[in-house]
């Protein structure tokens, strides 16, 4: 699946390189006329440039050809840094048109650069790098949602071919295995989940959905257990089990309610299984659904009452 029309194409050597006095003009002037230009002001002496550039290298390449960069040695050019008036190191100007545009000093975190550069590209009038994957994203859901697990999951494989570190997509694409029944290849997929991503709040999300559909596979019948809940309602188990098999039903709400009854009458019970299960069930949908608002809220008031 292509999703990005061929960007990319754009060998390395054209998008990043060092430049001089003699060179600035085409390199960054002239070449802004039509992509925007970063400019990093460094040298070999500074200890943030050492960790700022190759971040910044790695953003622009990663904007696959959106915009350029060169790379200024303010020990050796010394009469650019003046023109610019660069009074500390690293900085780092973006150039469209001839004219900068934008600008920080000092090092940045890498979330930090790529918002810069996505800034840049917008200012120009371009899209912004992750644009076309965030709506590749945006379709890969909605194809899950209207149940084509499979081609939902070839999106999302897409998506992280172009971008692997996109927690957005490494979540869907975890999701969808687990939507196809795959249960094995889902939780395979979260346990090789690149460092960088595997807190994230997506991730979170399908392992929550994860654990729940395995607790799905096994959940018992829920008249059964309703009756066994109905005849002691201070059996535990019964009514932890019936939660599960509520929750594999899709009677989440129910599932909830049930938990909570469970946590208001013995909240310590089986090390506050309850509880856990709770917090998994919320991990699992959205953080503005109804569900977990209301049953955070009615959580929060037993626990601090």
């Amino acid at each position: 699946m292509e999703l990005l029309n061929g960007a990319g194409a754009t060998p390395a050597g054209d998008l990043i390189k060092d430049t001089s006095e003699a060179t600035f003009m085409a390199d960054v002037v002239e070449a802004s006329q039509t992509v925007p230009v970063i400019v990093d002001f460094w040298a070999p002496w500074c200890g943030p440039c050492k960790t700022l550039g190759p971040a910044l290298e790695a953003a622009v390449t990663a904007a696959k050809g959106a915009v350029k960069m060169v790379k200024i040695n303010v020990d050796e050019n010394q009469m650019i840094a003046g023109q610019m008036r660069i009074q500390s190191i690293p900085t780092v100007y973006a150039f469209y048109q001839g004219q900068p545009v934008d600008g920080f000093q000092g090092a940045l975190p890498a979330s930090e650069i790529k918002g810069f550069i996505d800034r840049v590209v917008a200012a120009a009038g371009g899209e912004a790098p992750g644009a076309q994957l965030d709506e590749a994203v945006a379709a890969a859901e909605e194809m899950l949602e209207q149940g084509a697990a499979a081609d939902a999951a070839e999106t999302f494989a897409a998506i992280l071919g172009e971008e692997p570190d996109h927690a957005a997509a490494y979540g869907g694409l975890v999701r969808a295995h687990i939507a196809l029944g795959d249960l094995d290849q889902a939780e395979a997929i979260l346990n090789g989940a690149p460092a960088a991503i595997s807190t994230k709040p997506e991730l979170e999300a399908a392992h929550a959905q994860l654990e729940l559909a395995r607790q799905a596979s096994n959940a018992g019948p829920v008249a059964e257990l309703a009756a066994a809940v109905e005849a002691d309602p201070n059996n535990h188990q019964a009514r932890f089990d019936l939660a599960q098999a509520l929750h594999a039903a899709g009677r989440t709400e129910e599932a909830v309610t049930e938990l909570l009854d469970l946590f208001r009458r013995d909240r310590e019970w089986n090390e506050g299984a309850a509880k856990a299960q709770l917090f998994t069930i919320f991990d699992a949908l959205k953080p503005n659904d109804p569900i977990v608002l209301n049953g955070r809220r009615k959580l929060s008031s037993m626990i601090f009452a």
